[in-house]
C-alpha cells in the first residue's frame, strides 16, 4: 500500500503540509517496505488549477490512499475517482499520522472545502 501526505521539506520529520495543491513536496510511504520516496509538487506554483494538478501528480503515482488535513472538492473528485481513498491528518506530525493510519484511527476526510480558486494568481 502506498501512502501520500503533502508534505513541508524532503524528510520523515517533516510537518504534513495545510495545503494540499500548494504543497512543495509529497511523500510516498510504501507501507509493507516500509520505504520512502520524496517527490517535488510541480503544481505549486501554478497560476490556476494546482489541486487539480497535485491531485493527478498523487494518481499518477499510484497512491492507494492520501493523508490530508484538506482538501478543495475538484483534486477530491481526482482523487477518487481513481479510487484513492483520503483521510484526514490529526496532526502535523508525518510519523504520527502514518501510524495512526496504521492502527486504524485516522478517519475519512469528509469536509471537503470549494477549493481555493485565484489563490495563484498575481
Amino acid at each position: 500500500m502506498r501512502i501520500v501526505i503533502p508534505v513541508e521539506e524532503k524528510s520523515m520529520g517533516s510537518n504534513v503540509s495545510e495545503i494540499f495543491g500548494r504543497t512543495p513536496y509529497f511523500l510516498i510511504y510504501d507501507k509493507e517496505n516500509k520505504k520512502e520516496e520524496f517527490i517535488e509538487n510541480t503544481a505549486s506554483n501554478s497560476r490556476g488549477g494546482a489541486g487539480i494538478k497535485a491531485a493527478q501528480i498523487v494518481v499518477d503515482n499510484k497512491g492507494d490512499v492520501l493523508l490530508t488535513p484538506q482538501c478543495g472538492r475538484n483534486a477530491t473528485d481526482v482523487i477518487k475517482g481513481a479510487e484513492i481513498k483520503i483521510y484526514k491528518t490529526e496532526s502535523r506530525s508525518v510519523k504520527e499520522n502514518i501510524e495512526k493510519f496504521n492502527t486504524g484511527t485516522l478517519l475519512p476526510l469528509d469536509n471537503i472545502h470549494s477549493g481555493f480558486h485565484g489563490h495563484g494568481e498575481k
